[in-house]
Formats: C-alpha cells, structure tokens, sequence
C-alpha cells in the first residue's frame, strides 16, 4: 500500500506501544492493511474507533429487534435517529461506488481480533452523545442546513472513484461531511471531530497505562483524526475531562423562551381581537388553526401518513405551537408509529431503504420519519404565516 507512512504512526504511553492506523472506512486497501498488520503483527490488543452501540450494530446483523419506533418518539429522540441514518446512508452510498462493506475495516478487525484471542476495546464516545452534543450546539437553521446537505449527498451525489475514496485518508469519510459545513458551523466540526480525537486519545492512554494491560496496542482511527490525536498525546485530557466530554448537556433555553414569546403575543392578539369584537376575535382563531393546521396536515398528507395521522397533525399543530414543550411533528410521530407499526421487513431492510428516495414512502419506518419531520416543518411555517395574517388583520 503506498505511503503507509502517512496512515501509520507509532507512539508511547509508559510500558506500552501502541500503532496507529488511519483508514478510510470505505476502502478496499485500507481492509487490507488491516488485515496485513494483524495477521503478520504481535500486539496482544486491538482497539477501534468504535462504540459499543455501533460495534453491536456492525456485527449484529439483527439490531433492528432492539429499535421501537414508538419509543423514539416518545423519548424524543426522532432527531438523533434522522441524523444517525443519514450519517449512514451517505456512507453507504460512498462505499458502494467501489463495492466494500462502509465499515469493513473494523468490522475485519473485530473477527480477526476474535479468532486470534486478541483483546478488544472501544475507544470512541457513544454515537447518541456525539449526536446529542451536535443538536444542543447548533440553532435549528443549522441542524436543517446538516441534514439537507446529507440527504443531497445520498441522492444527487457526484460520482467518486476509488482514487478519490483513497484520498480520504488524509481525512475519512466523517472528515470529508464535516468539511463542507466547517467553516460556516465551527460546533459542528468542533463536537464531530475535535472532542472525539481528544476523547480517543484519552481512551488509549488510559488503556496504555492500564496495569497488568496490554503492551503493544494496534489502534484503528478514521485517517482524519491522526492529525488531532498525534498532538494530544503530548498533553491528554484528564479523567475528569474525558467525564467532561461523555456529559450530554441540556438543550439550549433559547428556543425554549422564543417559543413561549410566540405563544404570549399570539395568545395577546387573540385578546386585542375579542376586545374589538367577537368576529374579529373568531376570525384570527380560524386564521392560526386553518393556517397552521392545514400546513402541517399537508406536510404529513405528503408522507402518506395514515388518515388519522393527517387529522391529527391539523388539530395538533395550532396548539403544539403555542407550547414549546412538544411539537406537532412529535404528536403526529407517535400516533402514526401506533396507528401502523412498522413490520420486521422495514427495519431489515432500512440501511439499503433509506438510499432510495421511493423506498422512503415505501418502508414504514422511513414514512413515520418523513410524517414526523414535514409535519413539523409544515407547522413551523404555519406558526410564521398565520401570525403574520394575523397582525395584517388587526394592524392593516
């Protein structure tokens, strides 16, 4: 493999050595020198850019069994769960250009550190954290501007050969999304690559200093973070840092307070309306109800939500609105979740569903999420448009 130099760093921690190898993670060669490096190599640990939720998803064929659709709703976390999936199909769509497994790499490494009685570890911080950080850091605008970058990648993606797939190695696959929103949104690269290649990096001196540990350690990292974690090495992170880093803090109050503002002056209006008359005051209710009811019933019609679903989100959507603690995308997600659960087929078949915009109307998994997501943009413009026809028709 050319220029091994550049992907394979070696580096001292007490007693103990440990190889880093930078791979791209869809990558044909970068199996291969994984593969090369632990058949031929004598270290007695492996550890991966991986964690546990992920390295179960990657040798679990059927972790779809554990993922409740219903439940994701109701513990709010459809947006971590949206994220998540694009991450993946964009991946996916990459890896398929060359025709490699995105992930093989470490999924190679974790069967031949099985069948060898090497070791294992996971060095990478939970996925839900990492996610988690990135939706509390970033304003909505931001989290929309993500997402539709993603989800322009998976279907009007440009060709890419395999050449530039091995140029990746100078910064993986995660590197390669987070360059095209990195300048414009610093905290997205900030929580994505930066606390990972602290926290890695904390994880490994940790294991090296581990008594009666492993000695000669083989370090698998998307080839990205070897330019943040070299560095580190020099000065990681405290325990109570890397504690710092698996926080997952609360959301930002700010949408919290704006949302409560909209509902005192909407609920104001209201007021003024009455005051000047019974019909005027009815009419601005008709208003905010057809307004953003109707747009967000739309939003979920476009989804082919179940009937009751659309119904719902018509008379959800004005009162969500008026309450930041809970949208309307939230309420129509758990009713259409109970209303058609999804079948055993959908989640086998999500990771290949979710690169196919008609398989997106198709797998009942995909639907609840698109009758989540435009029910709640169609309220959001709601709540803009109806409060504008409503200050139009008591101050015009």
């Amino acid at each position: 493999m050319d220029n091994q130099d550049d992907v394979i760093k070696t580096v001292k921690v007490e007693d103990a050595t440990i190889t880093l190898i930078g791979t791209a993670h869809v990558s044909r060669q970068s199996v291969e020198l994984v593969e090369d490096r632990i058949l031929n190599g004598n270290y007695d640990c492996v550890a991966v850019e991986l964690c546990p939720p992920r390295l179960e998803n990657l040798v679990n064929k059927s972790w779809w069994k554990s993922l409740d659709i219903y439940q994701v709703f109701r513990q709010k976390k459809a947006t971590l769960l949206l994220i998540n999936l694009a991450l993946s199909a964009y991946q996916k769509r990459l890896a398929e250009k060359i025709g490699v497994q995105a992930g093989q790499e470490m999924i190679r490494a974790v069967e031949l550190a099985e069948e060898h009685g090497l070791e294992l570890k996971v060095i990478d911080r939970d996925i839900s954290t990492t996610l988690h950080r990135v939706i509390t850091r970033v304003s909505f605008w931001q989290k929309l501007k993500i997402f539709s970058g993603l989800v322009a990648g998976i279907f009007v993606g440009e060709e890419v050969s395999e050449q530039q797939i091995e140029d990746l190695k100078r910064g993986d696959l995660l590197h390669s999304v987070v360059e095209e929103f990195g300048e414009s949104l610093p905290q997205f690269k900030e929580v994505l690559i930066d606390e990972r290649d602290e926290y890695m990096t904390g994880k490994l001196v940790e294991l090296g200093k581990t008594p009666g540990g492993p000695k000669n350690i083989l370090a698998l990292v998307g080839a990205g973070h070897l330019v943040g974690m070299l560095p580190a090495f020099d000065a990681p992170p405290t325990p109570e840092r890397i504690q710092t880093l698996e926080e997952k803090p609360p959301p930002s109050r700010t949408g919290y307070y704006v949302g409560w503002t909209i509902c005192v002056v909407v609920l104001s209006l209201f007021a003024v309306g009455f005051m000047r008359s019974p019909e005027l005051g009815t009419k601005l209710v008709v208003l905010w109800v057809v307004i953003n009811g109707g747009l967000s019933a739309i939003g979920a019609a476009l989804a082919l939500a179940h009937p009751l679903s659309v119904v719902t989100a018509f008379f959800a959507a004005p009162i969500t609105s008026l309450n930041p603690t809970i949208g309307a995308g939230m309420v129509v997600g758990l009713v259409e979740s109970y209303l058609r659960k999804p079948r055993v087929h959908d989640f086998e078949t999500l990771r290949e569903d979710i690169g196919s915009m008609r398989m997106w109307w198709k797998n009942g998994v995909l639907r609840v999420l698109m009758a989540f997501t435009l029910s709640s943009f169609g309220s959001m413009i709601g709540t803009y448009l109806a409060g504008a026809s409503i200050v139009h028709e008591i101050f015009g």
